[in-house]
């Protein structure tokens, strides 16, 4: 009766790593089913060092421009997306359809991102093609020097 147990890995055939227990959570069942382990819920960033600025590319493919909001507070940029399933029914033929499957998020996802020192006032947002480009200038920081007495 071993073995029936459905998506359980046999780890007896494993080395006796105890990291190798928890491998189970990376089949494709865990990823495509349970929302903790899944990335369906997010959207994918890549966060660049161009020198001058910081660069965050954020794919988010299939939503609209008025559907993105962006803020910058406490040193955190925060992308907030609502994706909302627009239904419009003609005939009765369409409202008897069911999904086997459907592969679609419809709902609200949001990231954050700690970046500090930027220049806030010149923080520059694009949306093309699916792609939110946000550049972040570096803040100048003023090099002063100060004198001091020795007494």
């Amino acid at each position: 009766m071993f073995g029936l147990v459905p998506f359980a890995k046999n780890i007896s055939n494993k080395d006796d790593d105890f990291n190798s227990l928890f491998d189970v959570f990376n089949e494709p069942f865990f990823h495509n089913a349970l929302s903790p382990f899944s990335t369906a819920k997010s959207f994918k960033v890549d966060v660049k060092d161009l020198g001058s600025a910081y660069e965050l590319t954020a794919e988010l493919p299939g939503i609209k421009k008025e559907n993105i909001s962006l803020s910058y507070e406490n040193s955190y940029l925060t992308i907030k997306v609502a994706n909302k399933e627009e239904k419009t029914v003609d005939d009765k033929e369409k409202q008897s359809e069911k999904y086997l499957r459907r592969e679609r998020y419809y709902g609200e996802m949001q990231r954050s991102f700690y970046i500090d020192d930027i220049d806030e006032a010149n923080v520059k947002a694009t949306y093309k093609d699916g792609i939110l480009t946000v550049t972040l200038p570096k803040a100048v920081k003023k090099e002063t020097a100060t004198a001091i007495n020795i007494d």
